[in-house]
């Protein structure tokens, strides 16, 4: 897959364009009185046109190095590295603002070394967080999340979410499932806020927060129960490749639940469940391959579910191994021991 350039519209950014100056439009803007750093304009710096392509005035806030940095480090917070790397390069005042940015991508980096053991260094959760709330300090949202991951799971759910928090309010998808989420969690549960930031982070695309948010319109939980907009986000979640989202997806097709009934859309989305990993899926693939006769096909993504926990799948594969010869039931164990699942955003 191709790496993102900025700027990118999940990036939540509405310029059109950044041409690069040219000698009719290199004309200093005067300093905000607001910014709390002055600074000459950079002539590098890249002028941004709206659609009706007229010429920027010398004050116009448009030319882009004379944004605060303050400003321009919220814009850039939630950036992963190859964004953060381009935006670095748009001028020298640019450069200079993001570098404590950066900076906390490093420590993010190593964050993720020390949780989990890679690059050569030993699995070590105390110098994780550490290194994660290194590059939260420096404002990267990213590093702000994992830091309340780690805090999450050493039982400091108030840390944790502390940091979701400030992840969320600077725009972080991530950092508002996470607290949307948490909020579902608590006791008492806060369901009006959850359903608030799981809806600003599945409006953003993140596929979790789209299935979260599809369970609670599913429930009724913070919100009316609707069952076709929830049907409509488990059909984007799983568009997107959340597991899960696939498996209720092909439920409401079956069922005509939110969505116009369809057997073939049903079928669909439960084998691309089922090849995903998704043990309830596999069981009912399985059952469907069984009721169109295809055996073979059915005896492996039974085993395949039962290997992951469905125990009931076994009473059907025995009655099919039964009627299959000795080399189909061979093929079929031989095609379940090679198996492996398809990526997916879980």
């Amino acid at each position: 897959m191709a790496q993102r350039t900025w700027p990118c519209r999940s990036d939540g950014l509405r310029y059109t364009a950044l041409p690069f100056l040219t000698k009719d439009t290199k004309r200093a803007a005067p300093p905000s009185e607001n910014h709390a750093v002055s600074r000459p304009p950079d002539p590098r710096c890249h002028r941004a046109r709206f659609a009706s392509g007229s010429p920027p005035l010398a004050s116009d806030p448009r030319d882009f190095s004379n944004l605060p940095n303050d400003v321009l480090a919220k814009i850039a917070a939630s950036f992963a590295l190859p964004n953060l790397q381009a935006a670095s390069l748009v001028c020298r005042a640019w450069r200079d603002a993001l570098r404590p940015l950066r900076e906390g991508m490093l420590f993010l980096r190593w964050g993720k070394r020390f949780k989990h053991g890679r690059g050569g260094v030993r699995p070590n959760l105390n110098k994780a967080l550490d290194s994660f709330l290194k590059g939260a300090a420096r404002g990267s949202t990213l590093a702000m999340v994992d830091a309340g991951l780690v805090y999450w799971e050493m039982g400091k759910k108030e840390e944790g979410v502390s940091l979701y928090r400030r992840a969320a309010e600077l725009g972080d998808p991530a950092g508002q499932c996470n607290l949307g989420i948490s909020y579902l969690q608590a006791e008492p549960p806060n369901l009006k806020e959850a359903v608030k930031w799981l809806y600003q982070a599945s409006d953003a695309g993140y596929v979790r927060a789209q299935y979260q948010l599809a369970l609670c319109l599913h429930q009724g939980r913070g919100v009316d129960r609707n069952l076709p907009e929830a049907a409509r986000w488990y059909l984007r979640a799983a568009e997107g490749g959340y597991v899960r989202a696939m498996y209720n997806t092909s439920l409401c097709y079956s069922v005509g639940e939110g969505l116009v009934r369809s057997h073939r859309q049903a079928r669909k989305w439960m084998k691309r469940a089922a090849d995903r990993g998704h043990s309830k899926a596999q069981f009912e693939h399985g059952l469907g391959l069984f009721s169109v006769g295809e055996m073979m096909k059915a005896v492996v993504y039974l085993e395949l579910a039962i290997r992951a926990g469905e125990s009931a799948a076994a009473h059907v594969k025995n009655v099919i191994l039964q009627q299959l010869s000795a080399s189909s039931r061979d093929r079929a164990m031989l095609l379940a021991d090679n198996w492996r699942a398809l990526p997916s955003s879980r």
